[in-house]
């Protein structure tokens, strides 16, 4: 029987294995992952407008937004701009996050993504990426300022429209904003717009070349224009027919 003590010791360990692999994944299963809040999280999610509201409104319903087929989609109105009236902002707010949507704009349409909005203002403020037609819409005829993925009215694009980057009106294009703390500068805020992966937009919040850019703008005069602030992204309904999709939002650490 001197065999027996060898055979426990064995058996022992045999059991050991299993229980320390189980011991280090529960580890693994607990331990906050890196980066952890910085994901991918969807605004829209092809099915209602749950996660948004009209502008200074508690819903949606006094909107022309709707769902078709999946996509977020407003019909062509008289192509005026309702200045707040029928947009629709996020029920969340944001100041660094990354965006990313897939967008397309009727011939000779006019809309925007606009972010860091607050309901201060009768009309709805903030700073727009901007959405048109750059070949029929007379905005794009005022200078690039007002082309596809200015900041609308203040600073125009680095890329030209008719580059590779922009496809034309009526093809999906997918746009991106991200409004991050500064690689550079300690305590500043960078902002970047992106068509089709390609940057073609940079700027920093309350520096002195965006502080001029402004004072030529219709912003001028609205003090908070140009500062980092925690807003809602929002839709603009120009009165142009306009299509959204696979809107996604990351919020970026510091946030």
């Amino acid at each position: 029987m001197r065999w027996l003590p060898r055979l426990v010791l064995i058996a022992c360990a045999v059991l050991a294995v299993p229980l320390a692999a189980a011991s280090l994944q529960s580890t693994r299963t607990t331990a906050p992952a890196a980066g952890a809040e910085e994901t991918w999280v969807p605004l829209f999610d092809g099915k209602s407008l749950q996660g948004w509201r009209g502008y200074k409104r508690p819903d949606a319903s006094s909107t022309r937004w709707r769902v078709v087929e999946g996509i977020l989609t407003l019909p062509a109105s008289d192509g005026q701009d309702t200045r707040g009236a029928l947009d629709i902002i996020t029920t969340d707010t944001f100041d660094h996050f990354e965006l990313s949507f897939d967008w397309r704009v009727s011939r000779g349409g006019n809309s925007g993504i606009k972010y860091l909005v607050l309901e201060d203002m009768n009309s709805a403020i903030g700073h727009e990426y901007q959405i048109l037609d750059d070949e029929r819409h007379p905005d794009a005829k005022i200078g690039r300022h007002r082309q596809t993925a200015a900041l609308y009215d203040v600073l125009p694009p680095s890329v030209p429209r008719t580059g590779p980057a922009f496809k034309p009106a009526g093809e999906w294009n997918t746009g991106r904003i991200r409004v991050a703390p500064s690689r550079a500068k300690s305590g500043a805020t960078s902002v970047y717009h992106y068509v089709n992966d390609v940057r073609v937009l940079e700027y920093e919040l309350d520096s002195p070349e965006l502080r001029a850019a402004i004072e030529k703008s219709k912003f001028k005069d609205v003090a908070r224009f140009g500062t980092l602030q925690k807003g809602h992204i929002l839709l603009q309904d120009h009165g142009d027919q306009v299509w959204y999709r696979n809107l996604k939002m990351m919020r970026l650490t510091g946030s």
